[in-house]
């Protein structure tokens, strides 16, 4: 039975309280530190003082005034943040408490809320095998409220994956450089080519989620297994090494993919489990970060 609107409302606030509360006690001032702004904008001039940069000395006001006067520039600290959400089938799977797609839900919110109390925009694309949906950055926690809506209850039209095309998308549409954080369970190898290009232009952050039951088959005897985004039942032998092997190995390689093709693009990765704690991997990945930025 379709969810009514009080329930609707209930898990939308359930991911609000938790994933907010993160975002703000433990990491604003990371985030901070972490995403600077784009550069030095222009916010005033005032009289040189000793010590002051020469090199910033206005030469039109001095003129005017007969004292040297000099631009004052200050960090451009509002950025904008994009959300790169994969809602194919596959998102959907889940063996433990929470599906992936649940999962990403909170990991999503709680980056929106750490960009929205900075001042930052945050847009977002939701993608299967084409565009799902896209929402114009903006400020604001009822933006941010909207956005957990959609992640929860967004009902795709495909269940195909094509992580290239959101890639292509994100780099046709957002022409200014923004930081970019790519949510999938990344079981496909056809974005190498779009992520290059996107990376060149953006700060591209990969960030990987997976159920354990992905990782590796039980030994259970005949199962029934369907294809999440193909549709496809078929009965799989759990009880042959071989298969398990095969099925792990499956996993294995995708992952091989995933890290390989964003470390050579000089894109940022993070891997979670649907049981791992979010919010340990992002203080990590925040840590990590700070070091360099």
């Amino acid at each position: 039975m379709p969810l009514t609107i009080r329930e609707i409302l209930k898990k939308v606030r359930k991911i609000e309280l938790k994933t907010k509360g993160l975002s703000s006690m433990e990491f604003s001032g990371s985030y901070k530190t972490t995403f600077k702004g784009r550069g030095m904008s222009f916010s005033e001039v005032r009289e040189y003082q000793y010590g002051d940069d020469v090199r910033n000395i206005d030469w039109n006001v001095t003129a005017r005034s007969g004292s040297p006067h000099v631009k004052v520039f200050e960090e451009e600290r509002e950025q904008t943040f994009m959300l790169l959400i994969d809602v194919s089938g596959s998102a959907y799977f889940g063996a433990n408490v929470q599906t992936k797609n649940e999962f990403m839900a909170e990991v999503a919110a709680t980056l929106a809320f750490s960009a929205v109390s900075n001042n930052d925009k945050v847009g977002i694309i939701f993608f299967s095998d084409h565009i799902e949906k896209y929402l114009a950055p903006k400020k604001g926690q009822n933006h941010i409220l909207r956005i957990i809506r959609e992640l929860l209850f967004l009902k795709p039209k495909s269940n195909g994956t094509n992580i290239g095309q959101a890639l292509k998308y994100l780099t046709n549409l957002v022409k200014r450089r923004c930081t970019a954080f790519l949510l999938s369970d990344f079981m496909s190898k056809d974005y190498e080519d779009s992520l290059k290009v996107a990376a060149s232009r953006h700060d591209i952050v990969g960030i990987h989620i997976y159920d354990i039951r992905e990782t590796e088959l039980p030994d259970v005897g005949l199962l029934p297994v369907v294809d999440a985004e193909g549709g496809t039942m078929q009965w799989v032998d759990t009880g042959s090494a071989i298969v398990r092997e095969n099925y792990k190995n499956r996993f294995l390689e995708n992952l091989k993919y995933f890290d390989d093709t964003f470390s050579r693009m000089g894109a940022d990765t993070m891997s979670m489990a649907t049981h791992d704690s979010y919010a340990k991997v992002l203080r990590k990945f925040f840590k990590e970060r700070t070091k360099f930025a």
